[in-house]
């Protein structure tokens, strides 16, 4: 059955760029799971809902391996067991903890401009490691989108934060892109060349797994369990919010997002990812009432139009 979808994939791909719409789903799947988390995960600790959504996340994508492949796990070499593994620990463990700590340190609009460097150091990796190059045409679009992106996210009234937390949370957030762009390179053959749901999978137990060699190291089982326990989590927790964020964010998105880099260049699904923060916008527009105003609008379609560009230039 995985064949024969893979084939239809490979096929469609060719035609109208399917890696291409597997990142942009993915940006505008993961906006909304960002909202989600904006109403309910302010109530948990960065490190406890990055262990929640992937838990959800491991309980929606297990039974699709098996739907999907079946229970043979993919035939690795020894390498490759350790770039898939290291990859999931440095790329959601690490990556997406920081990531969401600079989230409750900055907001959505900081955190969106220091999450606007992830397409440039993914062009750099993709360069270095990979041996990729964007088109004449491409370079244009990437500067629109990252103009756009810029405009949207970018706040001229300050907020009230401490220099120690804006220092911190850009610190991590630049970290978390970082290393999200490094598990993305090291797994990037390996998506291309094995069955894709369990290697998405087995990428999401390893950071899960490290998650939780984490709290045992730190002694935070019993807390943990306490915040998770159902009488507890579905009385005090915003649980419609947690568990919804969570099946956008971890299950669909991530599926959307390696596959974007599966079938097209790491360094064009890259900068299709960003348009997450463009789409953040719409969303909080139409779903948290938040105002949507000429700078923005300005920002939107400058983002788009360089998505255009990107797509037809390549």
């Amino acid at each position: 059955m995985m064949q024969h979808i893979e084939a239809m994939f490979e096929h469609l791909s060719a035609v109208v760029g399917l890696g291409e719409i597997f990142a942009l789903s993915s940006a505008m799947v993961w906006a909304m799971a960002v909202v989600m988390f904006r109403h309910g995960g302010q109530h948990l600790t960065a490190f406890q809902l990055n262990l929640f959504k992937n838990f959800v996340g491991l309980c929606l994508l297990i039974p699709t391996s098996l739907i999907m492949a079946g229970a043979h796990l993919p035939d690795y070499s020894g390498m490759e067991w350790v770039l898939v593994l290291l990859s999931g620990y440095v790329g959601i463990a690490i990556a997406d903890t920081w990531y969401l700590r600079a989230l409750q340190l900055l907001g959505a609009a900081r955190t969106g401009v220091v999450a606007s460097l992830y397409s440039p150091m993914m062009v750099l990796l993709s360069m270095l490691f990979l041996g990729e190059r964007l088109s004449a045409w491409q370079y244009p679009g990437f500067v629109l989108v990252l103009a756009g992106i810029l405009l949207v996210t970018w706040k001229h009234r300050k907020e009230d934060i401490s220099k120690a937390d804006l220092i911190t949370g850009v610190a991590f957030g630049a970290g978390g892109v970082l290393l999200m762009a490094t598990g993305i390179i090291m797994v990037k053959a390996i998506l291309e060349q094995h069955e894709f749901f369990w290697t998405t999978t087995l990428r999401l137990m390893a950071g899960t797994a490290g998650m939780l060699i984490a709290m045992t190291w730190r002694k935070e089982w019993t807390h943990t369990l306490s915040i998770f326990k159902p009488s507890h989590f579905f009385n005090q927790q915003p649980w419609i919010y947690l568990i919804s964020g969570s099946v956008l964010g971890t299950y669909l998105s991530m599926v959307f997002w390696l596959a974007g880099y599966r079938y097209t260049q790491a360094s064009i699904a890259s900068i299709l990812n960003e348009t997450a923060a463009v789409f953040i916008v719409i969303m909080a527009w139409l779903f948290l009432k938040e105002p949507l105003n000429l700078r923005k609008v300005l920002g939107i379609v400058l983002a788009l139009s360089g998505v255009l560009v990107l797509l037809l230039g390549g």
